[in-house]
């Protein structure tokens, strides 16, 4: 499942700069994916990215957003159900200059 950001954000922005793939934006600006510009998917408070987001497998074995958030607002979307094989094929295409191992981080992997 791509990461959602609830209505109970604080707009503190704590999640932005932890996201290994920019997948976070602040509410109302416009987004970028392959060089192109699209409208922003929420106006009024900090928004994720499902394209964009892998839920950090690749690279931690949690999501960063979630770890920082202070009022745990960061949360698996249940409307976008993904597998660790999406996701990481994900972080693939979004880091093409990078090597994901078969022991790559994932919260599906942990304890």
């Amino acid at each position: 499942m791509a990461t959602v950001i609830t209505e109970e954000c604080i707009n503190c922005g704590a999640c932005e700069p932890e996201c290994p793939n920019t997948a976070i934006y602040e509410g109302g600006a416009q987004w970028e994916l392959n060089g192109a510009t699209t409208p922003a998917i929420k106006d009024d408070l900090y928004y994720i990215v499902p394209d964009k987001c892998t839920e950090c497998v690749g690279f931690f074995d949690q999501e960063q957003c979630a770890a920082v958030c202070p009022v745990d607002c960061c949360i698996p979307d249940p409307n976008i159900p993904e597998t660790d094989e999406v996701l990481i094929e994900r972080a693939r295409v979004l880091h093409p200059d990078q090597t994901f191992g078969a022991e790559y981080p994932s919260r599906f992997r942990k304890g």
